[in-house]
């Protein structure tokens, strides 16, 4: 019998390349509203209670409001912010510790991952729990995302600028009053007694995030050398079939990161930098922001919690 999913959302972005991501997958049937339906609460109600999984793909009142729509024993992942650091919800970033995908697998109540502090999490959390980055780390995290990430309308306003030839900001720095909502998400699950320093940014191109964490050496709890640094991670993430620790890059290498160099994945690639002396760091991370940083984590944890 096919696991009955209802996507509350689905006609959003996170929604659609949920749905695309699913179309491998037989053994899911998703749940799907048509006509009238999709604007009466009554058969959303009933959408949502008769399946096995919902994954909300609301903004954060909508999916609070779903939430309490529920009556049955219907499985959710929450792929907005307003649940991330509830109690009552398990995170959803299996790769967070050896108990985390545990937890996901049994829980009733999942909240995905933000797509910035799945990187900044991935980076710090083992480096933290490896008493190599204090939890008083004044983190500086500095991000570019593609459009994508930044809702309908900003998507709207980048592609009708590229169809029409219009000028626009090649970057936007925004949130430049230091109150992005992510931020109570990145404190909570990177371990840090205070929250980031986060500076995002949106470019002019469609999906994929960089992300670094740049730091002197003396911000660390104890004196390590970059091999250090990346040994913790590479153990961390060893058995993970998404998340690898990539070689170290040598003085004078002329390579460099691109932000879309995993689109359409749910991968994550990290580095670890240094300059010669190992006095200076960057840790860094590359991934979809549509892909381990919404709709891939989404799937990642659908199939977790349904055994398949």
């Amino acid at each position: 019998m096919a696991i009955k999913v209802f996507i509350d959302g689905a006609a959003g972005t996170t929604g659609l390349q949920i749905r695309d991501r699913m179309a491998a997958e037989t053994q899911f049937e998703v749940v799907q509203l048509e006509g009238e339906d999709r604007k009466s609460p009554e058969a959303r109600a009933r959408a949502l209670n008769s399946a096995d999984f919902a994954i909300l793909c609301l903004p954060d009142a909508a999916a609070r409001e779903a939430v309490q729509m529920i009556d049955s024993d219907v499985r959710v992942i929450d792929a907005s912010s307003a649940h991330r650091t509830s109690k009552e919800w398990v995170y959803g970033l299996p790769e967070l510790s050896a108990e985390q995908a545990e937890a996901i697998r049994g829980a009733k109540l999942v909240s995905n991952p933000g797509c910035y502090p799945t990187g900044a999490i991935l980076l710090m959390r083992p480096l933290v729990d490896a008493g190599i980055l204090p939890p008083s780390f004044p983190a500086p995290v500095v991000a570019v995302s593609g459009y994508s990430g930044a809702g309908n309308s900003l998507i709207k306003e980048y592609e009708d600028a590229r169809a029409s030839g219009a000028d626009i900001a090649p970057l936007r720095g925004y949130a430049l009053t230091m109150g992005h909502k992510h931020l109570p998400e990145m404190q909570a699950y990177s371990g840090l007694a205070s929250a980031p320093n986060f500076m995002p940014m949106v470019g002019a191109y469609a999906q994929g995030i960089l992300l670094y964490i740049p730091f002197h050496a003396s911000a660390l709890a104890r004196p390590a050398s970059k091999d250090d640094l990346h040994a913790v991670l590479s153990r961390h993430y060893q058995d993970s079939p998404f998340i690898s620790v990539q070689p170290l890059i040598e003085a004078g290498s002329t390579e460099y990161l691109r932000p879309d160099a995993l689109n359409n994945t749910n991968k994550v690639h990290l580095y670890v930098l240094s300059n010669a002396d190992e006095s200076q760091f960057t840790l860094a991370a590359v991934y979809d922001n549509l892909g381990k940083g919404a709709s891939g984590a989404a799937l990642q944890n659908l199939k977790l919690m349904a055994g398949v």
